[in-house]
């Protein structure tokens, strides 16, 4: 694609990039409401029976994937007009969610700044490396690697690690705003638990909120994985990185069903996202119907999704991801034409 029609991609988006504040507070009302409703009828079902509360704990586990996403926008200040809106509306789903909104809101935009950058990764995605890497690393380092992308530590173990550390803590040297943000979203956590725990009960508690928080983290750790790990994404290094080609190219359009597509917050619509961060959610499908280019990214259903739990690796030589078992193959291949080739 010439610049002049990657300058022309980005100016068609651009127009959908603009908060209306009738949608926004309309998805308040349709994702935050339902949510409270299931956590209570959740709570009621466990006079009955553990395995009666449980579907409403999961259905409300998806609802919070939904207000992930409202969370999500108000970082990059897209869903509502107001910024202090967007802060405030962020600060109190961010507490929902687990996720404290300054810490988040810096991480995501490096993520959106590096996003396929090869020289750039380690801030706000998942991690990935390079055939050559992986071949040049050490035992621990290569036990380590294969131990994250194992997909039961990933999706098992990573909304736990997710939930109780990496949101919980500052990284080294944050700045005052954002150290005294995840301070003001812990306590207030803190207190919102506590406060419920009171009201319910601790075994309650946990039977009802511990099952929405691991299919709320499962869900979205698998979203955020899949949209960027398909086999022919984009990943170049930074001389031949280029923002439009990482947003179309290197991330993927996940066609869900409607009804995951709703509860998702339509953040299928990736490439959109990515292409023009500040188009709030609500808005994506339609950029994606209303521009053409736009509907020759990669598309991923549900089932071709799948496929991409064996990808491990990047290759950069045939701009591919690989699964461990093909490097293998591939080095047992080049032992025995040189059997002097050290793995």
């Amino acid at each position: 694609m010439s610049q002049r029609k990657q300058a022309q991609l980005k100016k068609d988006v651009s127009s959908f990039a603009k908060a209306d504040n009738k949608a926004g507070i309309l998805q308040l009302i349709n994702t935050i409401v339902p949510f409270v409703i299931l956590w209570i009828l959740a709570y009621q079902s466990l006079s009955v029976s553990v395995w009666l509360s449980l579907p409403f704990s999961l259905a409300a586990g998806a609802f919070v994937v939904r207000i992930f996403i409202i969370f999500h926008d108000c970082t990059h200040m897209s869903f509502f007009k107001n910024q202090k809106a967007n802060r405030i509306i962020g600060n109190i789903t961010g507490i929902i969610t687990l996720f404290p909104f300054e810490k988040w809101k810096r991480e995501h935009s490096i993520h959106h700044a590096t996003s396929s950058n090869l020289d750039k990764r380690g801030t706000g995605d998942i991690w990935i490396m390079t055939v050559e890497e992986y071949k040049k690393a050490s035992l621990k380092e290569r036990l380590t690697y294969r131990f994250y992308r194992n997909p039961l530590v990933m999706f098992g173990l990573g909304p736990l690690y997710l939930f109780c550390l990496t949101n919980r803590f500052n990284r080294k040297g944050p700045k005052r705003k954002e150290r005294l943000n995840t301070y003001f979203t812990n306590a207030a956590v803190a207190i919102l638990y506590s406060l419920l725990i009171f009201i319910v009960g601790w075994k309650a508690f946990l039977l009802i909120n511990v099952p929405i928080l691991y299919i709320s983290g499962f869900l979205g750790i698998w979203l955020f994985y899949v949209q960027h790990q398909f086999e022919d994404s984009y990943f170049e290094d930074e001389k031949e990185w280029d923002f439009v080609k990482a947003a179309v190219d290197g991330s993927s359009y996940y066609k869900l069903p409607k009804i995951l597509q709703w509860i998702s917050g339509s953040i299928g619509y990736h490439h959109v996202h990515h292409l023009s961060p500040r188009v709030p959610n609500y808005k994506l499908e339609e950029a994606h119907e209303s521009t053409p280019p736009l509907q020759k990214a990669t598309t991923i259903t549900l089932a071709s999704s799948l496929k991409s739990l064996r990808f491990r690796l990047y290759d950069t030589k045939n701009k591919s991801f690989v699964s461990f078992r093909e490097v293998k193959k591939r080095n047992q291949k080049v032992s025995i034409k040189n059997p002097s080739f050290e793995k």
